[in-house]
């Protein structure tokens, strides 16, 4: 069993509008997932430094940042980044850049998880949904063209509001779209803006939103998690057409 989430942070500024990455630390730590998505988790403008310290992500949880090389001092790409429990492996790991008029990107990485190589890509999409189709769209090419096939988890804050959207649409010829839940606003959500995504090999036995006191104040956002199981590694036939 592998539990996956994903957490728009809102670099770690809360909706009290007070940055406080301790804070957002704790949340991390209720989550206890074994793979972690963040978005949100660098600051935009300037060196883009991270709003967690590395250091202390080390320090004070069993998480080592999948290090994306963007930044002495940044966590991810566009805000994009990837927690792994220490007992995991990372085997490599790359930026993807998505078409947009606002700064947007995603990042992949694959690891070996219980002796089984996975694939996780995680992203942040546009507000605009013509932007969200084609970042989708360019997802899928760079994920099934160029890259060795894996089984895969895409998952993050997709800005989509409704399941039945052309944009979800484009995941579901290739994978299963999870809705966890209504994840936002975080004091009183209404919106399922965070999803994850999973490719044929990978069940979702369980899926949900984190709603604890402290996530309800932590990000506009409320975390989401699944808990996978996957397929033995015979399925690794080519599945790259």
């Amino acid at each position: 069993m592998l539990k996956i989430g994903s957490y728009n942070i809102q670099k770690s500024i809360g909706v009290d509008a007070r940055r406080r990455p301790e804070r957002t630390l704790k949340v991390i730590q209720e989550l206890d997932c074994d793979i972690l998505a963040l978005q949100e988790a660098d600051k935009r403008f300037g060196p883009r430094e991270s709003t967690l310290d590395p250091d202390s992500i080390l320090a004070e949880t069993d998480f080592r940042p999948v290090p994306f090389d963007t930044g002495e001092k940044s966590l991810g790409w566009h805000g994009n980044a990837v927690l792994v429990r220490n007992s995991i492996e990372i085997l490599d790991h790359r930026k993807l850049d998505l078409p947009t008029l606002e700064p947007r990107g995603a990042v992949a990485v694959d690891l070996i998880v219980g002796g089984e190589k996975i694939r996780i890509a995680a992203m942040h999409l546009s507000l605009v949904a013509h932007f969200r189709k084609k970042q989708i769209t360019s997802l899928m090419h760079q994920l099934h063209a160029h890259l060795d096939y894996l089984p895969t988890v895409l998952i993050g804050d997709l800005n989509e509001w409704r399941d039945s959207a052309g944009s979800i649409r484009l995941f579901e010829e290739r994978y299963e779209v999870t809705t966890p839940g209504r994840s936002f606003p975080s004091p009183l959500p209404v919106g399922s803006l965070d999803r994850i995504i999973t490719s044929p090999e990978f069940t979702v036995q369980q899926a949900g939103v984190h709603k604890s006191r402290t996530a309800r104040v932590a990000s506009d956002h409320l975390p989401v998690w699944a808990h996978l199981t996957l397929e033995p590694a015979g399925h690794l036939a080519d599945r790259s057409d």
